[in-house]
């Protein structure tokens, strides 16, 4: 019975987020959250719900900044569990990457671990760490889902728009990727989808695929060299773009993809600077598609600046978390939290395979959703 009641806690505590909802969490319950950049602008706003969810439930928490730095990361962990934490919520600086992952749980001990947002796993590695340790869990995406949305998103816009966003009428759609970081699988599946899937569905509607804006990059994406997924990174790469690519070469980038708002952001200030996508219906607007749904980049679109993006719940992403903290300091089994906040909305749903990892659904945003 006292299972029972401790699981419909979590579910009316994900769905309500009242205080009221919330029984009292054990006295010595203290969660430490680490954060790999808080500069990250999406994971800005997710520890603002975070924050502001541990607050309604009574529980007692303190955010790290890692700083992009492994290394630093690790040492926080260490000094944290030291300092009698008894949850640990991490968001890997190294994302993919088992071995920082095991690292963290090696450091932890015997005090619960959460991971979310950033993967623990690389392809080919998955359960290598969370089938291995107890007490440890994954709060996430489904890393390929907002590159299939980002590519859908872009071909269905192209095949009602193609020869609008065809500058130059040579029947073909020059494009720009900006890559966040190279090691990332929502990274890497956002770059390699958000392009393919935009093909696939112009080829099927008799249109030629996308043609990457310079020939002579067989990569074809601009990669932050800092991994940091930044506005500044994609702003830089776009201005230096258009001084050789632009409509008075013939040769202008018709079409910005990024990985993340922040990058689109980026892309659209140097665009903005060339005298497009000014939002006054004068000026030529090129598409830019990001990932995230941001207040900015949703400003963007309502603005008419941006055309689209995913939007990663950073509500239901700190709900989740909360939800699964205060089970698990609760002493409720992970497989038992996890589950009991995947029942409660239907944005989540537990990874196929998996017992302790969490998923929380992207969504495509043009503007006109909520």
């Amino acid at each position: 019975m006292k299972k029972v009641l401790a699981l419909i806690l979590v579910v009316v505590m994900v769905l309500a987020l009242s205080v009221t909802a919330y029984a009292e969490p054990a006295p010595d319950t203290k969660v430490a959250v680490f954060w790999y950049a808080f500069s990250d602008a999406y994971l800005s706003t997710v520890r603002a719900e975070l924050d502001a969810d541990f607050e309604a439930a009574g529980i007692e928490y303190q955010d790290f900044d890692s700083n992009n730095n492994q290394g630093t990361q690790l040492e926080q962990v260490q000094t944290a569990v030291t300092n009698g934490f008894t949850v640990l919520v991490v968001n890997l600086v190294t994302s993919g990457s088992a071995d920082a992952a095991q690292q963290i749980i090696e450091a932890a001990g015997d005090v619960p671990v959460v991971f979310f947002n950033r993967a623990i796993e690389g392809d080919g590695e998955e359960h290598t760490v969370l089938d291995a340790f107890e007490n440890i869990s994954f709060i996430g995406t489904d890393a390929p889902e907002a590159g299939h949305m980002q590519g859908k998103m872009i071909g269905d816009f192209l095949v009602e728009n193609f020869d609008a966003v065809d500058l130059n009428g040579d029947g073909k759609i020059s494009y720009a990727m900006f890559m966040g970081d190279a090691a990332n699988v929502e990274a890497i599946y956002r770059t390699q989808y958000g392009v393919e899937d935009a093909d696939a569905i112009l080829v099927e509607n008799g249109k030629p695929e996308l043609e990457y804006f310079d020939a002579s990059n067989s990569l074809k994406y601009q990669l932050d060299p800092n991994g940091a997924w930044s506005s500044a990174a994609a702003f830089d790469f776009m201005s230096v773009n258009l001084a050789g690519y632009n409509e008075g070469n013939g040769n202008m980038i018709e079409l910005v993809i990024a990985n993340n708002d922040d990058m689109a952001i980026g892309s659209i200030s140097a665009l903005q600077a060339a005298g497009y996508n000014l939002g006054d219906g004068a000026s030529t607007k090129i598409p830019v598609f990001g990932v995230d749904a941001t207040q900015v980049a949703k400003d963007a679109i309502a603005d008419d600046t941006m055309t689209g993006t995913v939007k990663q719940d950073n509500v239901g992403m700190a709900n989740a978390i909360c939800g699964v903290v205060y089970a698990v300091a609760g002493g409720e089994a992970v497989a038992d939290a996890v589950a009991a906040v995947a029942e409660s909305d239907e944005i989540f749903s537990v990874a196929e395979g998996f017992a302790n990892k969490l998923f929380v659904a992207y969504a495509p945003y043009t503007g006109a959703e909520a």
